[in-house]
């Protein structure tokens, strides 16, 4: 039975009620394969993962397959400003439905981290038409799965469902964007659910405190760019000070149509998913286009150097942060390789030189983190055994001065290439994988036709290209270093 809605102290009702909970539809063909129950994963991730990641009118636009990691896939607007892409698959045997909202923690103001955090959450709360809990519920039983996750630069919902519940998903999705019920006690009850995720994965993890450093706090200057400045979970005194009117102003400017893309992939018919999307999303309001985000000179305080006590940790650790580039820089696909090169795998050259010959670190990692702002080069070292963070820096400084003065050889960024590629075509073999390319092209790189550009970016990156880059952004000028201390400090 549906919910009524409690408008403005429930409910963040947009228009009139929505339609109504769709039906099953016959199955389309026979002997598909059962999906596997909902998972639910992390909502927080601490690091962002390595990957290769126009504005259209109305009228569909087809993109031509041919270039190496390029998708077919039409992309249109609605009315109210919602950005649709159907990259149909005749192949598939299921369908994605993945949302974006162009919100993640540098659209939140100081004072107010943790708000996008918090909507991870409070999005699965229920609205005019589904209660508590029962989106998950509504998605399980007709035999699919779903999740959400919250980056700095994004929200994302995705299900993926049997073709004949394609419907569900949309209406589900369009129910919560149109009407969320935002009240008093579910938030004060999301926030309580909030910081006891903070607690587990950052404040009593071992090393946790020290990638919230390296990550934002150390590289970034929070005067002039708090949008990177600050972390995604949120503090424990801002999550302690939300007042229910900041968070419904914050869902009704965000998690609007017009500051969302919604990707469908997989097994459907593209005819029917037009109808679909205009029939559940075409009459929600559009809200005010959210402001610009501001990130002006990040890392002009830096170098930093920081010690970082954490009684969690066993060994030292050493987190360094170079400032970096936003996604769709032109020195993103090169910066990919050098971590590649220097973090990626068994053969990567601190694995050889710091783990392997001198037995120094335990483990030895280098990602390249871009973002849609300012992004970051980063490398985790932990000690083995008897090795001091001082001692452990200047073994990595030691390869990464290499690196910059010799540079690199054809096979290391043949290697490095090829592994990008074998990735990128493994992450797209499901219909979720390509919804998520498309969702990442558009987001970062502006239009998803990017889902073949930064593959061939990748491929075209030379051995002068990393070694300038090197050179360019692994300066100890440009960087926040920060040492883990194993232990409380009382038997030092």
């Amino acid at each position: 039975m549906p919910v009524s809605p409690v408008h403005p102290a429930g409910s963040a009702s947009r228009s009139a009620p929505s339609p109504p909970r769709p039906e099953s539809r016959p199955i389309p063909r026979a002997g598909r394969a059962a999906f596997p129950s909902v998972l639910l994963l992390p909502a927080f991730l601490l690091l962002p993962g390595l990957s290769l990641g126009l504005a259209f009118g109305a009228a569909a636009v087809p993109a031509q397959a041919q270039a190496p990691g390029a998708m077919d896939f039409e992309s249109y607007h609605l009315d109210n400003g919602l950005h649709v892409i159907l990259a149909p698959d005749p192949d598939a045997t299921a369908t994605a439905v993945n949302l974006w909202y162009r919100v993640g923690s540098r659209d939140e103001r100081p004072g107010r981290s943790g708000f996008a955090h918090l909507f991870e959450h409070l999005m699965f709360q229920g609205s005019e038409n589904v209660a508590e809990g029962e989106h998950f519920q509504y998605v399980e039983r007709a035999g699919g799965n779903l999740n959400a996750s919250i980056t700095e630069d994004r929200t994302n919902y995705f299900q993926t469902v049997p073709p004949e519940r394609m419907n569900l998903a949309l209406w589900l999705e369009a129910d919560r964007m149109r009407s969320l019920r935002v009240t008093e006690e579910n938030m004060r009850r999301e926030v309580e659910v909030v910081k006891e995720e903070r607690r587990l994965r950052i404040d009593n993890a071992p090393y946790g405190t020290s990638q919230l450093a390296a990550s934002y706090y150390a590289p970034y200057d929070a005067e002039g760019c708090f949008a990177y400045g600050h972390s995604v979970i949120g503090s424990m005194e801002d999550l302690d000070a939300a007042e229910l009117p900041d968070v419904q102003e914050f869902f009704d400017l965000y998690y609007a149509p017009n500051n969302a893309t919604l990707v469908l992939a997989g097994a459907f018919d593209a005819g029917e998913a037009r109808s679909l999307v205009e029939r559940y999303f075409a009459d929600i309001p559009r809200a005010p286009d959210p402001p610009e985000v501001g990130c002006d000179q990040p890392f002009r305080h830096l170098p930093v150097v920081e010690r970082i006590q954490d009684p969690n940790a066993q060994l030292p650790g050493v987190f360094v942060s170079y400032g970096g580039v936003e996604q769709r820089h032109p020195d993103a696909a090169a910066l990919t390789v050098l971590a590649d090169i220097l973090g990626g795998g068994q053969s990567a050259r601190l694995n050889q030189t710091l783990v392997r010959e001198a037995q120094a670190a335990l483990q030895a990692s280098a990602f390249h983190a871009p973002r849609l702002g300012p992004g970051l080069f980063q490398f985790i070292v932990i000690a083995n055994q008897g090795v001091e963070g001082d001692e452990l820096l200047a073994l990595l400084d030691e390869q990464v001065e290499r690196i910059r003065t010799e540079g690199v050889s054809e096979s290391e960024v043949a290697r490095a290439r090829n592994r990008a590629l074998s990735s990128t075509v493994l992450s797209r073999q499901t219909a979720m994988g390509r919804a998520e390319a498309l969702q990442t092209a558009n987001h970062f790189h502006g239009t998803p036709e990017a889902v073949a550009t930064v593959v061939q970016a990748i491929q075209a990156v030379t051995v002068e290209e990393v070694h300038r880059v090197a050179r360019t952004y692994l300066d100890p000028e440009n960087r926040a270093v920060i040492f883990t201390i194993p232990g409380t400090g009382e038997d030092r």
